[in-house]
Order: C-alpha cells, then structure tokens, then sequence
C-alpha cells in the first residue's frame, strides 16, 4: 500500500503567492474528499490492512455524516491514504484522483511528459462533458476494459455544478443569417481547443474541476451571451444527447454508481447556491443542471431514495419563481411517458418517506423536508402537466359587474381587530401566475390528474394542523393544502369543512361582540323560518333581505324551523330543507329549468317567466349545501360546474349537455360533401320557447341570408353553441352565480377544486360501494351485526340491482349519491322498530336511520323492504 504524505509546512515559503496558497487549499480539499470516499466505499482490495478503509475486514460501517468528520480528522493528523486498487470495481467513489495529481498540486511541480501522456489518457482535463466526449471516453475505456477513467469524468463533471451546467449544450440553429458567423465560430473553436492542449500541463495544475471550463467551451454552443435569445420554454441544454448518453451509460452498473454519488455530493452545493448566492439571477444557463438530472430514469430507484434524491429535491425546491416557470414550460413539451416518470420519481419519494416513518399528530409529516420538498418539485411537473394539455384559456365567463357587497359590520369588525379575510379574493398559486394560467383552463391534461394524488399522504395528513398552516401563511410551516393537487377529495373536503366551521365561530363571535356593542340582541346563526307548503316563497324573501342588507349571516351556521313544528335543528331539519326547496326549485311545472329525459339532467330554461332572484336563491342554496356539508340531489351537467370556476361553456360541452345537437354539429363538422348544397342552413336558428313556440336567433347579423359552407361551419359550430351554452342562459346564470359566490367567496374552494370535484361536493359520487357502506353502518335498538335480520338484510341488499339500490339509498338517505369518499364516509344506522309485522321499513332521511321491523323470514324482509324503496314518494314517507 502507498500512502499519502502531506508537504511539511517548513517547505513552504515564508510568503505564500495568492496561486501557491490556492493550490495548497486545493489539495487539502481532495485529499479530505479522498479520505471520506475511503471510509465510506473503501479501495477496492479485499486484503486491505487499513484500519480506516472501508475494504479492510475489520471496519465498522458509518454513515455520511459520521464520515464526514471523520475524514477530516484523519486529514488533520495525516493518516494512512489508500490507492485504488486495481481491481476496484465501478461502484469505486467517482471523485479519487491518482496520487500523483494531489502530489503536484501540493508540491507545485511542473509534471514530465509521461505524467502529462498518462493523465490525457485518463481524461483529467475535461471539466465538462458533450455527447462525442462521452462516447469518445466510453470506447477507449472499452477497448481497455477498464472504466475508472469514465467514472472519474462522470465524477468530477456530475458533482460540480459549473461543469454540469456547461454540459451538454446544444448548438445554434443554422439559419441562413448564421452560416457566416457560425463558420468564424468554428475557427475560434479550433484555436481554443489548441490554446487548451498547448497549456494543458498549467490546466491539469488546477485544483477545480471547472475553474478553465467556461474559458475552454467551444463558442459554437449557446452560452451566456445568447441566454436572452431563448424562448420562455427554452434552455440551453441538447436534451435529445442528453437523453442518448443516459441510455447509454446507465446500462453499466458499474457507471450508474458514479450518477449517484455525484448527485450526493452536487445536491448540497447547489441548495447553497439557490439559497444565498442568488446564483440563478445571474446565470439562468443554471436551469440546465435541472434539466439534465431530471433525464436520469434510474432517479426513482432504491439507492436514490434515501439520501441523494431528497437531497436533490431540497435543492430544486429552492429555485426562484422564475426558474420553476421555465422549467414548467420546458417539460410541458414532454411526452405523457415523460411526464409520468418524474411523477412517479417524486411520488416515489414521498411514498417512501411516509411508510417508512410514523407520522402523527406530534410527528408531523409536514415537517419532514424530503416529504416537502419533493411535493413543492411535484409542483412544477403539475403544472408542465396543465400546460402541455388541451388548453382552453379564451373562453373565461366575465366577473359580475357589481361586487358582491361587503358586510354592513366592516367598521366593528375593524375596531375589534376582525379585519376580513382574503379581502383581495381568493388565493391563487404564484405559479400559476407566474405561468398565466389556471388549473380549469386544462380539458384535457398529459396525465390524469388523478396521478398527483397521493394516497399514503393523505392517510397520515393531520388536516386539522395543515389548514392552520394554510391560514397563517407562515415560511417555516408547510402546509399541503399549498398543493392541493396531491389531495384527494375526501382530504380536500375536509380543509374545506375546518374553513366552514371557523368562518362559522368568527361570525358567531362577531354577532356576539357587536351585540355587547350595540346593545342589541342578534342572532348568532342564519336562522330561517319556513312554511312546509311556501318553503320557495319564505326561503327567496328571507335570503333575498340577507343577501341585500348583511350578506355576511350567509356565513353563519344555517338553522332551519319549520313553522307549527318542534324540532332542534342539529343537521337533520336543514338537510330536509335542502332537499325539499331543490325538489321544489327544479319542478318542470314550475319553468325555471328544463329537463332532459335522455340525460337526466337540468338546464337554464331561457325562456323563463320567474326573476332573476329565484336564480339567486338556488345559487345560494348550492353555497349554503357546501358551507354546511349537505348533499343535495341535483342533477347539472359539468359545464354548469366549468361556469361557476369562470370557464365559458364551448361546443365540446355540449356532449353532455346536449348530446343529440352535440352529435348534429359533429356530423356537420365532419361532412365531406358540400354543406351549402346539401344541407341548406344559414346562420339563423330556431329554438322553442317553454310553451313550444318556436323562435329564431340570428348568430350573425342577417343570419337568413348568410349560409353555411364547407369553410365556415367551424365558426357556425361555435356561435350555436356559444349561444346555447351562453348567451341565451345569460342573465338566469349570471344570478344564479352571484348567489352561489355570496357564500363561497371568501372560501378556498376555488383554489382547491377542480370543477368536477366542486359537482362532487354538491352531489355527493355515483359510485355506490355497498360493501363499504356496510363495514361502516352502526346499529341500536337491540340489532347487531351477528343478528339474523341483519345478516338477512345485507344478503338482501348486495342481490338488489343497481336501480333499487339507488332506490334504497334514496329512501334512507334523501339521495342516490354517495357522499365525498364514497358510502364508506355515511354515518347510517339501523335500528330496530319492533317485533315481526306486516308493516313497511321507515327510515329518517335527515339523519340516516332505518328502521326495520325484525321480520320472520328472508324472503319477508325483501318483499316488505322493494315495496318500501318503490313507492315511497308520493306517501310521504320521505
């Protein structure tokens, strides 16, 4: 074994030059480098004697840490340095330098020409690599077997931030205007790589590994000066080479080891760079290393799990504003498969980090910074996610023209320190700012959204602690809520719910306050009173006088009496509300919305005789079903949901709203024959009024006499369906929205859902898991679940079909649908209502009771429980 000896310090001249000292430095730092690669990997010969050597038999494992300062000490007091050995194999450290290179650092020593032949061989002076670079050293390392040379590179290039980012850099496109200066760019190019083998012995003297890079890169690669001339979604970087060289080499696993080690050894460094150095600012080519480490596809291995990828994620998660957009843009041009394996890089992440802990309500998992860092990374794959699908960012629904006005308590709350929140309106991602773009301008995004989702997460998420961190706004807390893609709906739900309840206790509180003020006495709750048989009427008037003088009771927990009857309202009465004003509202008798028996769904009747405040009231109910956690059985296609986020209606929404004029204007769309000829339409049409009247529209001015051809179709397509969709509707939505939005605007709700979600909290799923729901379902009165009834009952219930047991759901319940999170999240019970009789099941729909008779015999029980189901409306027994 060789060892290292250090210079003496008496060799050393009394006065240091600035070049000696900074060779001296730089040879302490590779010798440290080169004792923790000992202690953490070893030399490579398994008869090592080296008690400090990770090969010799003896040594106890330590960790990077211990290492770390382990080296150090061993540096201190010089000790025994190990030489690679020659049958070291590719998991060797990629940053061990042979002797003689940290010899002549230290000693400042001109090297002879074997020396300077020897280190050439081995690559030395290259600081930063291009795809012929690497296949130039690839081939020579094959013809010689032995691959510690590409390793080394690999090594020295992969752990230096300066050399990754000077990598790989693509050439400017050769234009015609360029032909010239590109040529004169290829002459400097040969000079330079002259220059640099005329003084390659000064350049192998360097201690950096980059210090000569950026003097010796071929001046026909993008480089600095040509950073302004990048588009926003542009970098630098020859993705396409960079991708070839990872195929290339991440088939050795001897050379896979090398990737990892450098990205250990990078990830710190750059962390510190983005931190306090500011380094972007100054040199935006610095995305580049981003970008090529993200094209590794070995990132969501094991061996990267534990230390270097979330050390990687810290680092990328400290990127300014501006470089996460970039960086958005860029990867919004990948393919899908692309997309999803860096998904799947940071979900992997995450997922590891949370099974592999116990996170609770002490142990928080918004506290562990892999956990946080790789979700703030999932972040920008998110949005390249939104931005490299179908977009949709013309067709946005104008804001209402009045501002829905404040509460008349604004002054008195100021005076008690109860400032409104959110008074600039919802928040918004500085992402999706910086980006110009929203979440519901995407149709159709590169990967289901339901990809980002994160289950495990969620299991472990102590919401009621992240929504606090949502509130506060605090640097050192994050709060997941932030990111509310890796949420499910049943998470979301319930940030939502703790949001509701707060704004809840704040206007109790308020009322409460303001009363010892005034000295009057106000109720702390939305109070209203209705009469069973004038529910519409005394609900519009009462919400009507809300909504003019202090929208804020809107906010107020909701409490419903109804006249002539006792009763606490704690939930029941106000679901029994809901669902008798939305069967009320959405009677075709009444006219304000029309139905269509294909569908099954509502739509605005255009031809409406009712106000525009009844249109308010049912927007208001949908908010109040959201603040107070109430399904209701209403039945809107999706684009009433786009509409509420601010998404205009366009043709493609008419596949569900209308799909028999859907289907009409594709096979318009797609006839090859001559439509003018053959179909004779113009650019007027027809529609019938509720009383079957028909009425005509001109699309265009002089529509009658503008017909439709094979060139203009496109745009007939979008005016008819801009005027079903919109302009017909116009003045029933845009009442219908500014009462849903008297409720939710102060809420996060925008921000955190997504329009079909929003349909979900409205409606609850359609997906019915009977299963679940018995898993779930309490019992009193004397059952249980080993009882024989109960036992007969759920035999019973799994044999139904489909049909009866949305019937069964709606007779227990109040409606067919599942509530967020399926049936396994209602709370329904069965009691016992008495010994066997001929009398029919009963239930309570506003707390989801049933209550069944303990019948005698199977075959009973089904009969007794398919009349009850069927014919139940209509006898008043909902």
């Amino acid at each position: 074994m060789k060892t290292k000896e250090i210079c003496p310090e008496h060799e050393e001249p009394e006065i240091e030059n600035p070049e000696a000292s900074r060779m001296k430095r730089a040879a302490a730092k590779h010798l440290i480098e080169r004792y923790y690669h000992q202690l953490t990997e070893g030399c490579g010969n398994e008869s090592c004697s080296n008690s400090w050597c990770a090969s010799s038999v003896g040594f106890s494992r330590m960790d990077n840490n211990e290492a770390a300062v382990k080296a150090l000490e061993l540096y201190k007091v010089n000790a025994k340095l190990c030489d690679p050995h020659p049958s070291k194999k590719g998991t060797a450290s990629a940053y061990q330098e042979s002797s003689a290179h940290s010899n002549s650092a230290c000693s400042n020593k001109k090297m002879n020409h074997k020396d300077i032949h020897s280190v050439r061989d081995n690559f030395k002076d290259v600081n930063y690599l291009t795809e012929e670079k690497v296949y130039e050293i690839l081939d020579t390392c094959g013809e010689k077997e032995d691959y510690s040379p590409l390793i080394r590179v690999i090594g020295r290039v992969f752990s230096s931030a300066e050399g990754l980012v000077q990598s790989f850099r693509r050439s400017k496109p050769h234009t015609k205007e360029e032909l010239k200066s590109l040529q004169g760019k290829d002459e400097d190019k040969d000079e330079d790589e002259k220059e640099a083998a005329a003084s390659s012995t000064t350049a192998m003297e360097e201690d950096s590994p980059t210090s000569s890079s950026s003097s010796r890169l071929g001046e026909c690669l993008l480089g600095e000066n040509d950073i302004q001339k990048l588009a926003p979604d542009e970098v630098s970087v020859d993705i396409e080479a960079v991708r070839r060289v990872y195929e290339r080499l991440l088939s050795n696993d001897k050379i896979e080891a090398a990737f990892l080690n450098a990205l250990v050894y990078l990830s710190p460094n750059v962390e510190c760079d983005l931190t306090y150095h500011n380094v972007y600012s100054r040199d935006p080519n610095y995305l580049n290393l981003f970008v090529i480490v993200m094209e590794n596809s070995n990132l969501h291995s094991p061996e990267y799990l534990e230390i270097a990828l979330p050390q990687f994620c810290k680092a990328m998660s400290k990127l300014p504003l501006a470089a996460q957009a970039k960086l958005a843009r860029l990867w919004s041009h990948y393919s899908a498969e692309q997309i999803r394996r860096m998904v799947e890089t940071f979900q992997q992440l995450i997922t590891y980090k949370v099974i592999s802990n116990e996170f609770n309500s002490r142990n928080l998992v918004n506290d562990d910074d892999a956990v946080v860092a790789a979700t703030k990374c999932l972040k920008i794959v998110y949005y390249a996610n939104v931005l490299g699908g179908d977009l949709d960012m013309e067709h946005n629904e104008e804001e209402d023209e009045e501002p829905i006005p404040e509460s008349s308590d604004l002054t008195l709350q100021e005076l008690l320190g109860e400032e409104r929140r959110n008074k600039k309106g919802p928040r918004v991602d500085p992402l999706e700012t910086e980006l110009g773009i929203r979440t519901s301008d995407c149709r159709r995004p590169l990967v289901p959204f339901e990809e980002f989702v994160n289950e495990p997460l969620n299991e472990v998420l102590e919401m009621d602690k992240d929504y606090t961190f949502f509130k506060v706004e605090t640097e050192n807390k994050f709060s997941f809520m932030t990111c509310p893609f890796i949420l499910n709906a049943v998470t979301k739900n319930l940030g939502l719910y703790y949001d509701n309840r707060i704004r809840m206790y704040s206007e109790r509180r308020i009322t409460v306050l303001y009363s010892l003020v005034q000295g009057q006495q106000l109720n702390p709750y939305l109070r209203l009173k209705v009469r069973r048989d004038h529910i519409i009427d005394d609900a519009l008037v009462r919400l009507e006088m809300i909504a003019m003088e202090n929208p804020a009771d809107l906010k107020k927990q909701l409490y419903v009496e109804f006249e002539g009857e006792q009763g606490v309202d704690e939930g029941g009465v106000s679901k029994e509300f809901f669902q008798l004003v939305v069967e009320e509202i959405f009677n075709p008798d009444i006219g304000m919305f029309t139905y269509d028996e294909h569908t099954k769904l509502f739509w605005f009747n255009p031809s409406s005789f009712e106000n525009e405040g009844q249109y308010t009231l049912i927007g208001i109910v949908l908010g109040l079903a959201i603040y107070n956690n109430c399904i209701l059985d209403v039945h809107f296609p999706m684009v009433v949901y786009r509409k509420l986020m601010g998404k205009k209606g366009t043709f493609r929404d008419l596949a569900d709203a209308n799909p028999v004029l859907y289907q009409s204007l594709k096979e318009l769309l797609e006839y090859e024959g001559s439509v003018e000829e053959d179909m004779m339409i113009t650019f007027q049409i027809s529609h019938t009024d509720l009383f079957g009247n028909a009425l005509m529209y001109d699309l265009r001015e002089n529509g009658d006499k503008i017909p439709v051809t094979n060139e203009n179709r496109k745009e007939f397509v979008a005016q008819y369906s801009e005027y079903i969709l919109n302009k017909s509707v116009e003045k029933q939505f845009k009442a219908f929205r500014r009462g849903f939005h008297m409720v939710t605007n102060e809420s996060p709700l925008k921000y955190l859902f997504r329009p079909e979600e929003i349909e979900l909290l409205i409606c609850g799923s359609r997906n019915l898991d009977f299963l679940a729901l018995e898993e779930t379902t309490e019992y009193d009165g004397g059952y249980n679940r080993d009882s024989r009834i109960i036992k007969e009952f759920w035999e019973t219930l799994h044999s139904f079909g489909e049909e009866q047991k949305r019937l069964f759901l709606q007779f227990t319940t109040g409606t067919d649908r599942a509530p967020v999170g399926g049936l396994g999240k209602l709370k329904m019970i069965i009691a016992k209502n008495g010994p066997d009789t001929d009398r029919l099941p009963t239930s309570h729909t506003c707390f989801n009771v049933l209550l069944l008779p303990e019948y005698s015999s199977k075959e009973k029980l089904r009969e007794r429980l398919l009349k009850a189901i069927t014919y139940a409306k209509g006898f008043g027994m909902l």
